[in-house]
């Protein structure tokens, strides 16, 4: 793999492959070329998710979809979580082997830990930019996470 950035959540570290794109929803998208991506969560993602133990897609492979159409669950040690792709664009595959076991989205998440081929013109960030993101938005995302821990 490549360089790395990295962003400081309290007592953890999440860290960002600099050879990848980024979406604000907190997926990397690795270029394989023709417009074509390989999509998977970040660590900042996985951090927050905690265990992945179950993931559901409400999509098929070939499925054209909408920015901000769900695609598919994903349930982990800390909640159900909806999840949207990166940008519009077109599911290809779904990676089969977390389609019988999810748990290497918890191992292996740059790498073999990867959700599905997606395909797509759209804008997406830089790692540089990611990481500006996340630095706009973690007070905020603190208060929530207080706030589950408040009400739980």
């Amino acid at each position: 793999m490549s360089d790395f950035l990295s962003f400081s959540m309290g007592k953890h570290e999440a860290r960002f492959p600099t050879d990848r794109l980024y979406s604000r929803r907190h997926l990397w998208l690795l270029d394989q070329g023709n417009s074509v991506f390989r999509v998977g969560f970040t660590d900042y993602s996985v951090r927050l998710l905690q265990d992945v133990y179950f993931l559901e897609w409400s999509v098929n492979e070939g499925d054209e979809v909408r920015d901000r159409q769900e695609i598919g669950e994903i349930e982990s040690a800390k909640a159900v979580s909806s999840m949207f792709p990166p940008c519009a664009g077109t599911v290809l595959t779904f990676n089969p082997a977390l389609l019988q076991d999810p748990s290497g989205i918890n191992v292996d998440n740059y790498g073999s830990g990867w959700l599905y081929d997606f395909q797509t013109a759209q804008p997406v960030l830089t790692a540089e930019q990611y990481l500006e993101f996340l630095n706009s938005a973690w007070e905020d995302a603190q208060r929530t996470i207080k706030g589950q821990v408040n009400e739980g």
